[in-house]
């Protein structure tokens, strides 16, 4: 059994390694090409603009730009006058930090030059490393493929990186930095050691099977893990998606008859004019939508036309696309009025508005309503409540990053996890010892590959096109 654990345990180091060494299409392996350099903080005018390079020749660039004064101490902030080497002319007095790899973001030798940020400073000091010999700017996301590529961070944290970095939203800040901080990748090294386990569970049944020293229950121990696995990767896949939906945001429909505030709502939770808001019924023809954060999720709100017979072919066509609307949607309707969406499968929050003309006893005797939320869009007497019920249902349409496991992000996440559960079938019905322990290694090949990033420059060329450049 021993002889099997060993030739795993040599596989699975040979594995990452040869990950850790691919080229990018675009930039040089690191260590080995050419050190570049960008500016990693925002454009325009500010008071401080970071300016980093990364690579064998940063110290080089550093001792150039403040000659004739020696590297400071490693990760120490030191205040440093900076020149160009080609004129000598005085260029800023700026903090640098040094950080020789392997302790950098990169696993390079990497400096950081914390300058003013006026235009011509930033110009001045971009131009200035571009002098240098061996130094070129950087690519789109080259700094974070560099880091990839040198181990420092695997495919899912490169990921949580790039969302933490679009991060709108409360909601979207905490999923990103808690993909960041590893705990998907985590949560996948756990299930592939698993399954590394139950395959020399296997490989050493097949190695030893008449030894007399193989402990018994070794077959039943690896098929009960497996078990084991699939249910939890059955969770994460029916979780509809929902850290997907929490990073492109989720879709509200506010719908019903005309008149009934539709507008006013939209306007209201938007905190902008949207929609034109008038007492003549059939104000809005068409489906106008607005991004908005609502709640601390990213929502994209939809006005449509009041759900009535038309009485001209342009509000009859507002009033088909008002019903489309619902009908594709998949998310929450937030419906106004008394009227609700026909399709019986959404997420519905009952919305009855001008609350504020209510006599004080409150609501005369009238037909049962389903459960329902009071609300006055002139005084904003309800919009609490309202803002509360449309927070729990965003957050069980795209998943609460405060308190949910890690969830799936991509659609790339999916694939390999149900790549792995299929693998996993094929591990059950297999009849012969050699096609389940292939099977097995075709499952933790899709979780390695969910982490270390699939093999193909296409798949890391597509991760890394969002980052902006000095990332």
């Amino acid at each position: 059994m021993w002889r099997g654990l060993w030739t795993l345990a040599a596989q699975a180091a040979r594995g990452p390694r040869r990950l850790c060494t691919r080229r990018s299409s675009g930039a040089p392996a690191p260590g080995s090409g050419a050190t570049i350099f960008a500016l990693s903080s925002g454009q325009g005018r500010c008071g401080i603009a970071v300016i980093r390079t990364s690579g064998s020749a940063s110290g080089h660039a550093l001792r150039i730009l403040t000659a004739p004064r020696d590297l400071p101490p490693a990760r120490h902030a030191s205040l440093r006058l900076l020149r160009d080497p080609r004129s000598g002319e005085p260029l800023d007095r700026a903090l640098v930090l040094w950080f020789p790899g392997p302790q950098s973001f990169t696993g390079e030798d990497c400096v950081e030059f914390h300058v003013h940020g006026g235009p011509a400073v930033v110009s001045g000091v971009l131009q200035a490393l571009g002098s240098v010999p061996g130094l070129r700017p950087a690519e789109a996301g080259e700094f974070t493929r560099r880091a990839f590529a040198n181990g420092k961070l695997n495919l899912t944290e490169v990921e949580g990186l790039a969302d933490l970095i679009h991060a709108e939203t409360e909601a979207q800040r905490r999923q990103a930095l808690r993909q960041l901080d590893g705990e998907l990748g985590h949560l996948c090294r756990g299930w592939a050691e698993t399954l590394t386990k139950a395959l020399a569970h296997v490989e050493a049944y097949i190695d030893f099977g008449e030894d007399d020293n193989l402990e018994e229950g070794v077959l039943e121990q690896a098929d009960i893990e497996v078990r084991a696995l699939e249910v939890a990767l059955g969770a994460h896949l029916r979780d509809a998606r929902r850290g997907q939906r929490l990073r492109s945001g989720a879709h509200v429909v506010v719908t019903g008859p005309p008149n009934a505030g539709k507008s006013s709502l939209v306007n209201l939770l938007s905190r902008k004019p949207v929609s034109i808001v008038s007492p003549e019924p059939g104000t809005t023809r068409d489906v106008l939508e607005t991004p908005v954060d609502l709640a601390g999720f990213p929502v994209l709100l939809s006005d449509t036309a009041g759900l009535r017979e038309g009485v001209g072919p342009v509000e009859q066509e507002g009033v088909r696309r008002a019903q489309e609307s619902c009908n594709f949607l998949a998310t929450v309707v937030a419906s106004v009025g008394t009227q609700s969406p026909s399709d019986s499968s959404q997420r519905l929050l009952l919305v009855l508005n001008k609350s504020d003309l209510l006599s004080p006893e409150g609501p005369g005797p009238g037909p049962d309503l389903p459960p329902h939320l009071l609300l006055s869009c002139l005084t904003g007497e309800g919009l609490d409540g309202l803002l509360e019920a449309l927070r729990k249902e965003l957050a069980a349409v795209c998943g609460d990053p405060s308190t949910d496991p890690p969830l799936l992000t991509r659609a790339r996440h999916q694939h390999h996890l149900q790549g792995c559960l299929n693998a996993l079938g094929h591990y059950k019905q297999s009849k012969d010892l050699a096609l389940a322990a292939e099977a097995l290694r075709v499952a933790r090949g899709h979780l390695t590959r969910l982490t270390g990033g699939g093999g193909t420059e296409e798949i890391l060329d597509i991760i890394f096109r969002d980052f902006c450049v000095g990332k």
